[in-house]
């Protein structure tokens, strides 16, 4: 005797399309010479102890791996094979590691601390742009001489060129974390600061961007942001008839830097910076946008357009590689964080593809024997990919198993036990909530109400505007506390193996640069 959703599962006909189970050039022997090739390449890695010329440090802002995992086999279904058994450009890099990504005060993280951790070689408290833990949030008196020297200040003042590239605010908590100061992560400009705070003297990030005291300043900076830096009631040049400007102060922050850097160019669209000369331009400022940049997959709708990470990546190591000295340079794939947050994986994983191709880009462009490149997440998510569905499954499909009787796919879409189909990816907490629609379960001697799941027998899981499921309902969906990886190779890249705490990776970059202490 079967269960009515058991009995469902077997009689109910959803027949869908699908891959088939084995792919036909795998075979027994295959695996085993797919592991043999994987021991030689392994064999053969030599270790490199030279003084690393470069430093490439990419992040991308919230991708656990279960982001990885998924975002790899999502490529490799774009490109028409099953996807399990592709890689990401930097999942081929030699040196893997994991690292924990608390902070101080907070069992999961926020991106303020994790990044100030990598930048400073100090783990602090959430909320916190490179200050230490012993400051409190918002209190501007209490972080003096509590500001703690990022590894960009440090290289600026040693002579290298340094750049940074965010799909975000170029004020927001990754980049800002690599140039700024403060105990509050949103006080990006002097409109989201307190009037004690001003009183005290504390600097809003927008305004720390522009007076950078080391060195000759940031070299290539690209992002978003620009209404952090215009004053209030300032119109946009993409978007004239909205007033974007935030700042209260009256400063118009761009043209506070163009005067600084009277060499230097700024661009806010993608025909300006593509027509910029990368081989002469002293200075590049970037924001090509009042907030933040756009989602991968949305930026052909940009009527103004902006570069992708890739094309970031490629004209500013043009402009940084330069300098015989060396470079440092930040590129933070920031929106993967967003697309979490509104518990949408196609967004996070279609930017996370985007890092893998800015990455490929650099890779293409280095001496792999003096730069050292490192990939890397600040925190994760609470995203999860589960539910046994056959192999090449649509990644962002419903859940569709394999039929073991045949080797083959079973017809059917599975079903959970309240008889409707699910998907492989889910979020623990936020997305879409359950409906207010109820069913009366009745269990002898007793009947409970329980909140009832939408359908999704007819609906495109795989569709941009689509938010998957959640457990627990909230506003917006939350980080992760587990692990999170780190790729890297170059010069001292092996020190990246093991599980270390989150700061060692300034630890490691820093001896990486052989910068004295």
């Amino acid at each position: 005797m079967c269960r009515p959703v058991a009995c469902l599962a077997v009689f109910m006909f959803a027949f869908i399309g699908g891959g088939e189970f084995l792919l036909a050039d795998e075979t027994p022997d295959s695996w085993y010479r797919h592991g043999q090739a994987a021991l030689m390449r392994g064999l053969e890695q030599k270790i490199n102890t030279r003084p690393a010329r470069n430093i490439i440090l990419f992040l991308g802002d919230g991708m656990g791996i279960s982001t990885i995992t998924a975002a790899r086999i999502l490529q490799g279904q774009q490109q028409g094979r099953s996807g399990e058994e592709n890689s990401l450009a930097f999942e081929m890099l030699p040196y893997t590691a994991l690292v924990k990504t608390y902070n101080t005060d907070q069992q999961v993280a926020d991106s303020a601390g994790t990044m100030s951790a990598i930048m400073t070689g100090i783990k602090t408290r959430a909320g916190f742009i490179s200050v230490n833990q012993e400051a409190m949030r918002g209190d501007c008196r209490s972080a003096r001489g509590k500001q703690m020297m990022t590894l960009l200040e440090l290289l600026e003042q040693a002579g290298y060129s340094t750049g940074i590239i965010s799909t975000t605010r170029i004020t927001h908590a990754t980049p800002a974390a690599s140039y700024a100061h403060t105990p509050e992560r949103g006080w990006e400009s002097d409109a989201d600061m307190p009037p004690v705070a001003i009183g005290q003297g504390c600097k809003d990030i927008a305004q720390q961007f522009v007076d950078f005291p080391y060195g000759d300043g940031m070299d290539v900076v690209l992002g978003g942001g620009r209404s952090k830096f215009l004053p209030v009631q300032s119109s946009d040049p993409e978007y004239p008839v909205l007033l974007t400007g935030e700042r209260e102060d009256g400063q118009n922050l761009i043209e506070t830097w163009q005067r600084r850097y009277p060499k230097g160019e700024y661009v806010w669209n993608a025909e300006q910076f593509e027509s910029v000369d990368v081989h002469r331009v002293e200075k590049l400022l970037g924001l090509f946008e009042p907030g933040h940049m756009r989602y991968q997959v949305d930026r052909p709708n940009d009527a103004a357009g902006e570069p992708g990470l890739a094309e970031m990546v490629a004209r500013s190591l043009t402009i940084l590689q330069r300098n015989s000295r060396g470079y440092f340079l930040l590129v933070e794939a920031g929106r993967i964080d967003h697309g979490h947050h509104v518990a949408n994986a196609h967004l996070a994983l279609h930017d996370t593809i985007a890092l893998s191709d800015a990455v490929k880009q650099a890779l293409s462009m280095v001496d792999p024997d003096n730069t050292l490149i490192i990939v890397t997440a600040d925190h994760s998510h609470v995203f999860t990919i589960a539910g046994y569905p056959l192999r090449g499954n649509p990644i962002l499909g419903k859940v569709k198993p394999n039929w073991p009787a045949s080797g083959g796919p079973w017809p059917l879409y599975a079903l959970a036990d309240d008889g409707l189909p699910y998907t492989t990816l889910g979020y623990m907490n936020g997305g879409r909530r359950l409906t207010t629609e109820h069913a009366h379960v009745c269990k002898p001697p007793y009947c409970r109400v329980e909140p009832h799941r939408r359908d999704l027998t007819s609906t495109d899981t795989t569709a941009r505007s689509y938010v998957h499921e959640s457990l627990i309902p909230l506003s917006s969906e939350t980080h992760g506390g587990e692990d999170v990886a780190v790729f890297a190779s170059g010069p001292w890249a092996h020190l990246l193996t093991g599980v270390h705490e989150q700061n060692y990776l300034y630890h490691v970059m820093r001896h990486a640069l052989q910068l004295k202490e």
